[in-house]
């Protein structure tokens, strides 16, 4: 499991250890933060505007886009299989005062069942999985969906690979139409994209790539 955050990532091979939990308890075991804090762009642009209400972020790593949302006023479930991170986490949120608004929870995404929990909002920010995973991913993530409720999925897309700036490996990048077929078209208005946007890296601006899969649920 890999959850890049949108600000920055190794480049060049990685190896299937790197999507194991020691892999990222190591990572978001060191002093001060691994990614910004920030959240990421994408959610900001689609959850901006909704009523808050229950949200769950999959993958919260360090926990920026779970208190985002918790200062938004949602109530947050925010879930990840790091323990390193979670306890980052909990940390930051303490320290922006939203510790009581956000429930951490350890679980590994590649086998996590919402088991019957809908919430208002499913967000799942550049989380990556080894061997297509995501797909699976995005079916669970849909059941955990209320009536009238948002799923939001981004990552890296696959025109990035040759950029130099993402790691490299098969089966791992995602488009937003490979995630489309594991969300009902009968309960959802289903929306795939590829956005683009700039994004800065050793004081250059680049042009990236984003899979976007938003998913409204009928009421």
């Amino acid at each position: 499991m890999s959850h890049d955050h949108g600000h920055g990532h190794d480049r060049g091979e990685i190896t299937r250890d790197h999507f194991e939990q020691p892999s990222w308890d190591e990572r978001y075991g060191g002093e001060g933060r691994t990614w910004s804090g920030r959240p990421n762009a994408v959610l900001v642009a689609e959850a901006g505007d909704l009523t808050p209400g229950r949200a769950v972020d999959l993958g919260c790593g360090e926990g920026g886009d779970a208190i985002w949302l918790a200062e938004q006023g949602w109530q947050v479930t925010a879930i990840d299989f790091s323990e390193a991170g979670l306890r980052k986490a909990a940390e930051h949120a303490k320290e922006r005062g939203v510790a009581d608004r956000i429930e951490f929870r350890q679980a590994d995404l590649r086998t996590w069942s919402a088991d019957g929990e809908q919430w208002d909002l499913v967000t799942s920010c550049f989380l990556h999985l080894l061997d297509h995973g995501m797909v699976d991913a995005t079916r669970e993530m849909a059941s955990a969906v209320a009536p009238g409720g948002t799923l939001l999925v981004a990552g890296h897309h696959p025109d990035d690979e040759h950029t130099g700036l993402r790691w490299s490996m098969p089966g791992v990048m995602f488009t937003a139409d490979e995630l489309a077929p594991a969300v009902d078209p009968q309960r959802f208005d289903v929306r795939p994209e590829a956005r683009t946007r700039t994004e800065t890296r050793d004081d250059r601006t680049h042009t990236v790539t984003d899979a976007v899969l938003v998913a409204t649920a009928r009421s």
